[in-house]
């Protein structure tokens, strides 16, 4: 590995976002769901769940609209929405849906720099019931115009740069890492930056 390779997987590891994530329930494009894969990378999102709960399970995404995102991602899908988000609650605090209802409150109103995860819905009907019961509150994307609604991956695309100037104006992209200090050695690992040497002699100087 080149130093200018290592140097890149570490200051994007980095800037990996520990408690953001995304949530994207029977999404039925997988292009759609390639695309927010490629805005998570761009963002610092490491974690996304893909729950198909009334839409089978995808067997692979679209390649070319994640522009190889995938590889650098941890994506986990489910079947089952309490179990999807009982993990999502092992990364975060707060789950949020988008979703068009009285109760609903601007995408800018919510402080997304708690450990946060944002839920999307499919094309057609949006999150489902079961999933919003879950969820600690919803948001919209506020609109103008006279068709309210955003395809999904621009929808999640507004969404997380919101919240990466958020996150921004915090200090969480200085440079000190947020990510867990055994998942970003966990990371590294997998992308090539540690190897099980390391790993090993590192375990030794502890010893």
């Amino acid at each position: 590995m080149t130093p200018e390779r290592e140097a890149k997987i570490k200051k994007v590891l980095n800037h990996r976002q520990g408690g953001l994530v995304i949530v994207l329930e029977n999404v039925h494009d997988p292009h759609n769901i390639s695309a927010a894969m490629r805005t998570c990378d761009a963002v610092g999102v490491q974690d996304i769940f893909v729950l198909n709960n009334s839409i089978p399970r995808h067997k692979k995404f679209g390649k070319t609209s994640s522009a190889s995102a995938l590889g650098w991602l941890t994506v986990r899908q489910f079947s089952d929405t309490a179990e999807c988000m009982k993990a999502v609650r092992e990364l975060c605090d707060k789950v949020y849906a988008t979703h068009l209802g009285v109760q609903s409150h601007s995408l800018y109103e919510l402080d997304l720099t708690q450990r946060v995860a944002l839920v999307f819905g499919n094309e057609k009907e949006g999150v489902t019931q079961e999933c919003l019961d879950l969820c600690d509150g919803n948001f919209i994307i506020p609109q103008v115009g006279m068709v309210q609604s955003l395809n999904i991956s621009v929808a999640c695309a507004i969404s997380l740069y919101e919240a990466f100037r958020q996150r921004n104006q915090a200090g969480f992209y200085n440079g000190q890492p947020t990510l867990p200090e055994a998942r970003w050695n966990t990371l590294a690992e997998k992308w090539g930056l540690i190897t099980e040497t390391d790993n090993a002699e590192n375990t030794e100087q502890q010893l």
